[in-house]
């Protein structure tokens, strides 16, 4: 299936350690480049413009926290339900909007925390304070699955993020954040690190990595986030 004559519209702000500037611009040629007129806005108050949304083919999201009124809440999940893909990577669609219950049913995964170094000998204060070696693994679906399909398992030393889900998504790839002896956890805990979502007749697409652009940068990372755009547009084949 072509982009051509394809529209997208590319939202970013909230929190700036997630660089949504800078994240957005990495991937807004490739959308070009795959057939997307590209319409950046910051912040989401262009899901209330009901008549542009209904023209949407996909909305790609980095909105770190934030808030969202009422009405731009309103006229994304509209738009979604009716066709409208939706896609986005780590905090930018995964910890947007906590103020919004709708908000988390419609992306299905939620940040909770991440891991961290050893509290009394690691930690310095900055980001790098909760960058941990994990790795990210694929299900059998994701095995499968044209967003993921020829890739393999992959590390990462970034932000793992510990996810809260449903089971409505598909789950393509996880990760386990391991017990630690300062942490107050039991058992290691699986959690989706990259899914899709089907909502109404609209696709939804989630990538935990990427929580600065040397991230997205990684060859997995990007290659996923890439396919994860083009499947929630329905401008990559896909059978479900």
């Amino acid at each position: 299936m072509s982009a051509e004559n394809k529209r997208a519209l590319v939202t970013r702000g909230g929190w700036d350690g997630h660089q949504p500037v800078e994240a957005t611009e990495l991937f807004i040629p490739f959308l070009r480049d795959a057939g997307f007129d590209v319409r950046v806005e910051e912040g989401p108050a262009a899901y209330a413009e009901a008549d542009y949304m209904a023209g949407l083919d996909l909305v790609v999201q980095s909105i770190t926290m934030s808030t969202i009124e009422p009405e731009a809440l309103k006229g994304l999940m509209a738009a979604v339900a009716a066709g409208t893909g939706f896609a986005g990577w780590h905090g930018g669609i995964a910890d947007s909007f906590r103020n919004s219950s709708d908000y988390l049913q419609l992306v299905g995964g939620q940040f909770a925390t991440h891991a961290a170094l050893h509290p009394p000998h690691e930690r310095r204060g900055e980001m790098e304070d909760n960058y941990v070696p994990h790795r990210v693994e694929l299900t059998p679906a994701g095995r499968e699955h044209p967003i993921t399909a020829g890739l393999g398992d992959f590390d990462l030393v970034t932000e793992q993020y510990w996810i809260l889900s449903d089971d409505l998504n598909d789950v393509l790839a996880t990760t386990t954040t391991d017990t630690r002896d300062w942490e107050p956890w039991h058992r290691p805990v699986t959690c989706p690190a990259v899914w899709t979502r089907s909502w109404g007749e609209g696709r939804v697409f989630v990538a935990t990595p990427g929580h600065r652009v040397e991230v997205l940068q990684d060859p997995n990372v990007r290659t996923i986030v890439e396919r994860g755009l083009l499947w929630a547009g329905r401008s990559l084949e896909e059978t479900r």
